[in-house]
């Protein structure tokens, strides 16, 4: 069989920051019934394949309906179902990922101009998944259907031991019970490693943070604060973690989100509010935060001001070195306008507004 397989992400693009694990293994799949697979990356010419799997993890990424349309397409990801995205067949879903699938691809962005560290993932890393799941059921999240995490393959189900490191997209890693056995597993290979979707910071406690400050980890770690209501207990663990380990941890900091569904300007103006003083905590503890805004902000009256924060949030030298008034009038287009209007509103922001957030580097 003549097999093409699309990553929608990649289209179009001189460089995409990681690939798609789902293209891996159906390459993997193929390759092993010694079919020829073609990693294509245009749209044109997709009646020649017998089959054309497209697999994207955005919403945002286009795709023509046109193509969707053709006999030979079968699409998937959470980019097309969002949390209702079908699962691979299981022949597939533990095929060994061909991490050569992108190769060629990755040779021509170099070839164009892009420079080969934006492509660490694609050359560097083995990827997958160690355990499924998450039993926290948030609403905004793709795994709002799930109830527990559990072990989901062996990483030598995934590992190849060509590469350098290993990078592992679990769900929720901590809230597994045989959490000790994989990261024993973990170590066992000999490579650095990193949860590249985070860890869950509430199920920190005494015995994780000294073994994973054990562990060869790679880089950051990735952590959540998603509501401020958390905060005594994210406090109290990062803490614990500083303790064990001087590693930086990265925070994603979620926002935009109104869990009652209402979406009012009551809602907007707390949010916000809650923005400042995550970030504040985030500060002093050294950690580096990052801002991901739910779809929603781009409705709120306060859209142009979410967008601020972001990019000032996001940019890490500019969180690091200038407060966020310092920043607005630096970018200057009515960001200044529209943090003064919010802080006529909320004036008990100004101190956070004008804060610079000085931390190690």
């Amino acid at each position: 069989m003549n097999i093409a397989i699309i990553d929608a992400e990649i289209i179009g693009k001189k460089k995409h920051r990681f690939p798609n694990l789902a293209c891996m293994k159906l390459s993997a799949y193929h390759k092993l019934k010694q079919h020829s697979v073609t990693l294509k990356t245009d749209w044109g010419n997709l009646g020649s394949f017998d089959k054309v799997y497209i697999a994207k993890v955005f919403t945002s990424t286009a795709v023509p309906e046109s193509v969707l349309a053709l006999q030979n397409v079968i699409y998937g990801g959470s980019g097309f179902f969002y949390d209702n995205a079908p699962r691979l067949p299981n022949e597939v879903e533990h095929a060994i990922p061909d991490h050569d699938l992108y190769k060629e691809w990755v040779a021509q962005c170099i070839s164009q101009g892009a420079k080969a560290t934006e492509f660490k993932y694609y050359t560097d890393y083995s990827i997958g998944m160690a355990t499924r799941g998450c039993f926290r059921r948030c609403g905004f999240c793709i795994n709002r259907n799930s109830k527990s995490s559990n072990v989901h393959s062996p990483i030598s189900e995934f590992h190849d031991p060509s590469r350098k490191k290993i990078c592992l997209l679990d769900d929720n890693f901590f809230a597994c019970k045989d959490w000790r056995k994989i990261l024993s597993e973990l170590q066992s290979t000999g490579k650095r490693f990193q949860f590249k979707q985070g860890l869950d910071i509430r199920l920190m406690d005494e015995e994780k943070c000294k073994v994973l400050s054990q562990c060869k980890y790679d880089g950051d770690y990735f952590f959540a604060f998603d509501n401020f209501e958390d905060a005594m207990l994210i406090e109290r663990n990062i803490n614990l973690l500083r303790q064990y380990s001087s590693r930086r941890a990265t925070v994603y900091t979620f926002c935009a989100y109104d869990r009652s569904g209402v979406y009012d300007t009551s809602f907007w103006v707390n949010d916000i509010i809650g923005i400042f003083k995550r970030l504040a905590i985030l500060a002093k503890y050294n950690c580096k935060p990052y801002l991901m805004r739910f779809e929603k902000y781009k409705d709120s009256p306060f859209g142009k001001l979410y967008s601020d924060m972001a990019t000032w949030c996001n940019f890490f030298p500019c969180f690091n070195k200038m407060s966020f008034m310092e920043f607005c009038e630096k970018k200057g287009g009515g960001a200044i306008k529209s943090a003064e209007d919010f802080l006529v509103r909320s004036p008990e922001l100004r101190r956070y507004f004008y804060t610079k957030h000085i931390t190690k580097t």
